[in-house]
């Protein structure tokens, strides 16, 4: 089959296309899936870059929770998956063949349905969606059939992104009525807080550029603040809400901006009926933040980080796919032997980026990617 191969930390060169690498075959309780679409994640860059030090800032690693890296090479990435049953293993039904569905791309360490400490995924630990076939267990390929959806569209409702954002929000506790501020709102992750906060009663104030304010407004942002003169920016986050203090912060971002999303909860403690709470699962900002510790324990700052989340966030988030609840915010797609190009355009993205990018086998780009290709491209 067709395949991106990782074959070491490093730049786009690490990621060289084959056509020959074995298909896999399905093992029991497994099922094979011709790959349709593949979203494209960041932290498929940050993987590759080796972006994830837990001890020396400066390492370069793939984090290891449980004790040793997973990231072996040469390894094919790509979490989000969607795609068709081709052929099931042994104690899979074979009713399960033509399915059309979504993977939960986490690699559980053991059946919990609670509780997931050891974050790890397809794309990461075990091969992922960038080739033409993938094989998992057959109950977390999960059925979407809607006609509606295309192929593309439903990998970009795929669980790194959706599922990091709604355990976002249950770590912590997002209620009906609360004001929530979003960061990095335009990106998948910031996308699918926007929608997730409005399907629980919550209120979302994203923090974006202008220009991407319509789309932001047309998703279901309360408002879009420009994070802009940092000195001012709570001002402007106070204006949009009203003067009332934001309920929790769901960072994706940071760096020097922690300090500033903290400032919009602590504003004026005799406004709240809730703890301030700041949900992070990014570091696009900066990985190192200035933070005094007396704020945040004389004022009862509650912070979660998140790193993936569990099996019954993911079945909840299948039943709102399949329900029509949550709506894709698919940007472009590209071809799988045009990954280095993918991965520049993602980087380098402009202005008008909102939402996913696709990767998409070349063998099945006519169907699922060409009606989704940048213009120009198809």
């Amino acid at each position: 089959m067709a395949a991106m191969l990782l074959t070491g930390h490093g730049g786009i060169d690490k990621l060289v296309h084959h056509r020959d690498v074995a298909t896999p075959r399905p093992g029991p309780g497994e099922v094979l899936v011709r790959v349709t679409a593949t979203a494209k994640n960041n932290t498929d860059r940050k993987a590759r870059e080796g972006l994830y030090p837990t001890r020396d800032k400066g390492e370069v690693t793939s984090f290891a929770m449980g004790g040793s890296p997973t990231l072996t090479f040469p390894r094919i990435q790509g979490a989000d998956v969607a795609g068709r049953v081709v052929a099931v293993g042994e104690g899979v039904p074979a009713s399960r063949l033509g399915e059309r569905g979504l993977l939960d791309f986490n690699l559980y360490p053991d059946a919990r349905r609670d509780l997931n400490l050891m974050p790890d995924y397809y794309g990461h630990g075990a091969d992922g969606g960038f080739a033409e076939y993938i094989a998992v267990p057959s109950d977390q390929f999960h059925h979407v059939p809607n006609p509606e959806l295309a192929d593309a569209e439903l990998a970009a409702m795929g669980m790194c992104s959706y599922q990091t954002a709604y355990h976002m929000m249950t770590s912590a506790r997002v209620s009906a009525g609360e004001r929530i501020l979003v960061s990095g709102a335009s990106g998948g992750v910031g996308t699918a807080l926007i929608q997730l906060c409005r399907i629980v009663g919550a209120i979302p104030f994203a923090v974006s550029q202008p220009d991407k304010a319509e789309g932001l407004l047309a998703l279901g942002a309360e408002a879009v603040i420009d994070r802009g003169d940092l000195p001012t920016f709570v001002e402007r986050v106070l204006e949009a809400t009203g003067g009332a203090p934001i309920d929790a912060v769901m960072d994706l971002v940071g760096g020097e901006m922690t300090d500033r999303f903290i400032d919009t909860m602590i504003v004026d403690m005799r406004r709240r009926d809730s703890y301030p709470r700041l949900s992070i699962a990014g570091a696009s900002g900066g990985n190192l933040s200035e933070i005094m510790w007396t704020r945040i324990y004389l004022y009862q700052v509650q912070i979660f980080g998140v790193s993936h989340g569990t099996r019954e966030e993911a079945e909840q988030l299948v039943d709102w796919i399949r329900s029509g609840q949550l709506k894709p915010v698919l940007h472009a797609a590209f071809r799988l032997s045009e990954l280095h190009e993918a991965e520049r355009y993602f980087v380098n993205r402009g202005s008008n980026y909102l939402g996913k990018i696709v990767i998409v086998p070349d063998s099945q780009w006519r169907e699922h990617g060409a009606p989704f290709a940048l213009e120009g491209r198809a």
